[in-house]
């Protein structure tokens, strides 16, 4: 690795090498390195993710999704109901063909283990050079360079410093951007079934009391289970056996797709909100989820993450054409323009959505049901909707529309 590089990406997850095919694909002459702190290999925590339109295009331009298409399972219908655990029956409110109107699907669900795979091997294949396990600890900018630290006592530097930690990202508490922070008496339990009968690509949303529970259709007879859940009850459902976390289960999965069987291990993790006040320092960018954590009722947190890695990449692969300086901070403001209200606009929407619906209030249960049946008789609306899902913007970075940078 040279002792100099033109950008230098601090975490080795989906959206920093991403960021890092990106720029090398549309600008060879930049140099890039990531510094990942986990181990070299597989980071499989049973997770899939929900792979907007938009972001799918993203990764077609980039030349990766036909190594991930396989074992992509497109969506193709959504329902939407509103009901409570122990209820026999559950109305559907809401229905979503999963189709833009060019008939390409408006997400698929892609393991995230097979996704990190395959960027990994893209972003050496590029010229990105990965480094791992080396976790950047802190940062320094002076003049026209930034110089990391890494845990082991290297050093580095580069012209630009993005940092794609995390949500409790450590680069962005050195930076002293500011936060607003709220954590929700919510868990969400993450967890692969297998199902006897086929989902057809159909996904389901159910609203219950103690968050949505989530069925997503992965390929095969297979479902990935964003389980959303009061902590103290999340918690005691992971710690439980076998027999009682499958009762528990069932009860909110249903019978519609007939006998069911926990794949692979359960996840818990804690569910809160991460908005920052900017974007961008001297030298200094965030992206993904150091830069904004969202409720994951909707399933756009790492479509979030990929809007920056096209903004961001557009943004600095622009600037070097142009010989400015890839680090400055007026450079770095069109990348903050770019994402502040779209994150805004999601964070507030996710969280308008679980307030409204995590809860058995009748007054509210009847408002909101009522409006998801007259947004259901509306088309144009719901095609509205799914476009938003989708990422669809005729403002969107080139990648987000399929084009090359």
């Amino acid at each position: 690795m040279p002792a100099s590089q033109d950008i230098i990406i601090a975490g080795g997850g989906l959206v920093g090498l991403t960021l890092a095919v990106a720029v090398r694909k549309a600008a060879p002459s930049l140099s890039v390195t990531v510094f990942d702190g986990a181990p070299p290999g597989r980071r499989e925590d049973g997770r899939a993710s929900a792979i907007a339109a938009a972001a799918r295009r993203m990764l077609q331009q980039l030349g990766l999704w036909n190594g991930v298409a396989a074992d992509a399972q497109p969506i193709t219908e959504m329902t939407v109901t509103d009901s409570r655990t122990d209820d026999v029956v559950r109305p559907v409110f809401l229905t979503f063909d999963g189709a833009l109107e060019d008939g390409e699907p408006f997400a698929h669900m892609v393991p995230n283990g097979l996704l990190l795979d395959a960027l990994g091997e893209a972003a050496r294949a590029a010229g990105a050079t990965v480094v791992a396990p080396a976790a950047v600890t802190d940062y320094a900018v002076d003049g026209h360079a930034v110089t990391v630290t890494r845990g082991d006592g290297g050093t580095a530097k580069a012209r630009l410093l993005v940092a794609a930690d995390g949500v409790r990202s450590r680069l962005r508490a050195l930076s002293g951007i500011r936060t607003v922070t709220h954590d929700y008496p919510q868990v969400g339990i993450v967890v692969t079934v297998a199902h006897e009968r086929p989902h057809h690509g159909r996904a389901e949303e159910h609203f219950l009391p103690g968050g949505a529970f989530a069925i997503l259709p992965l390929a095969g007879n297979r479902s990935s289970l964003v389980w959303t859940e009061k902590t103290a009850i999340g918690e005691a459902l992971v710690a439980a056996d076998d027999a009682t976390f499958a009762a528990e289960l069932e009860k909110r999965f249903g019978h519609r797709l007939g006998a069911i069987r926990v794949e692979g291990r359960r996840s818990l993790f804690p569910i809160g909100v991460t908005l920052v006040r900017d974007f961008v320092r001297p030298r200094f960018a965030l992206a993904g989820d150091a830069a904004h954590g969202i409720h994951p009722l909707a399933g756009q947190g790492l479509n979030l993450g990929f809007r920056d890695v096209a903004a961001l990449a557009e943004t600095v692969v622009d600037a070097a054409r142009l010989g400015l300086d890839i680090g400055a901070v007026d450079v770095l403001e069109r990348y903050q323009r770019w994402r502040r209200f779209d994150t805004l606009e999601m964070t507030v929407l996710t969280d308008a959505l679980n307030r409204l619906f995590s809860n058995d209030n009748p007054v509210l249960r009847l408002v909101r049901d009522v409006g998801l049946g007259l947004v259901d008789r509306v088309p144009a609306l719901k095609r509205m909707m799914i476009g938003e899902a989708a990422g669809d913007s005729a403002a969107a970075p080139r990648l987000l529309r399929g084009e090359a940078i």
